[in-house]
């Protein structure tokens, strides 16, 4: 991946928002600690925000926010809307992308628009039954980083994965159950980096494996064919273009036994801890976590311009 933005944010005030009133809060404050770290190394003005919800104040003569925020409020264009609002530049896509990418069912169906590969998949709403066989995954459509997944094996476990999903939205995502190797793909700009493989050491990537130090092994390059590699590149970068989706993403691919790419979701905010997957798959490429803040940064401002 080429370098363009170099030297971009040095002088300038940045505010570093983080936090947020949603359920990755503490990733998030994780997340923005390493960014501000890092924007500081190249010379910007950082102040560091704790977000709670729509009564933050962003300072006079800000020049970029720089947004950290995880999942609801942060990722799903909510906070996107107000920066707007304010006409405070911010990093990331922007109110509407957000939105849709955030939306796991819009998602598949621009997925399914753009023949992206992903799972067969059903909606369903209070006292709905599913009609795909078990194994499955139920979820719930609005929420990031695992939170509510559940992979259902057994028909007496349906009701609770149901239950809990419908306590977090009015409806919920059912899909087909694919075995196979977890992989995500870092997008910056239109730039597929190297796959990350994640080979959790019980059960799948769930929220506690994500977060919880030894729990998961990475491996990047993921120990996969030439052939595969692009295969599996190429379905997350049109996944990422059927969102519209300009700036960056990491984008979940699960790669069945037969070396079948079908892509999980997009996230839009993805984790900026210095051991997190995207900034593992851009040192892959030589590009450094200070270099990854600046680029992104330097792509949401060029996205931005008046």
């Amino acid at each position: 991946m080429k370098r363009k933005f170099q030297g971009i944010l040095a002088g300038k005030k940045v505010a570093l928002l983080a936090g947020g009133p949603g359920k990755e809060r503490e990733v998030s404050l994780r997340s923005g600690a390493a960014v501000a770290n890092a924007l500081r190394s190249l010379e910007a003005q950082v102040t560091e925000i704790d977000v709670r919800g729509r009564g933050f104040q962003i300072p006079v003569g800000t020049d970029l926010a720089y947004n950290m925020i995880h999942g609801t409020f942060g990722e799903d264009g909510e906070i996107q809307g107000i920066l707007d609002q304010l006409g405070v530049p911010y990093t990331g896509e922007g109110e509407q992308g957000s939105r849709l990418a955030f939306d796991k069912i819009a998602t598949k169906r621009r997925f399914d628009e753009a023949s992206v590969p992903n799972a067969k998949w059903e909606i369903l709403v209070l006292n709905q039954r599913p009609n795909l066989p078990l194994p499955m995954v139920i979820k719930p459509p609005r929420e990031g980083s695992s939170v509510g997944v559940h992979i259902v094996t057994k028909a007496e476990d349906v009701d609770f994965a149901l239950k809990d999903c419908l306590e977090r939205d009015s409806e919920v995502l059912v899909e087909e159950f694919i075995k196979g190797s977890e992989l995500t793909v870092g997008i910056v700009g239109d730039t597929a980096l190297p796959i990350v493989e994640i080979v959790p050491k019980v059960d799948f990537y769930s929220y506690e494996n994500k977060y919880t130090k030894g729990n998961s092994d990475y491996f990047c390059p993921a120990r996969i064919d030439a052939a595969t590699t692009v295969a599996v590149q190429k379905a997350a970068l049109e996944a990422h273009r059927s969102l519209s989706l300009e700036v960056y993403s990491r984008v979940d691919v699960l790669l069945d036994s037969q070396n079948r790419p079908f892509v999980l979701e997009v996230n839009t905010i993805p984790g900026m801890t210095e051991t997190s997957l995207l900034p593992k798959a851009a040192a892959a490429v030589g590009i450094d976590f200070a270099a990854l803040c600046e680029e992104i940064a330097g792509l949401s401002l060029a996205k931005r311009k008046p």
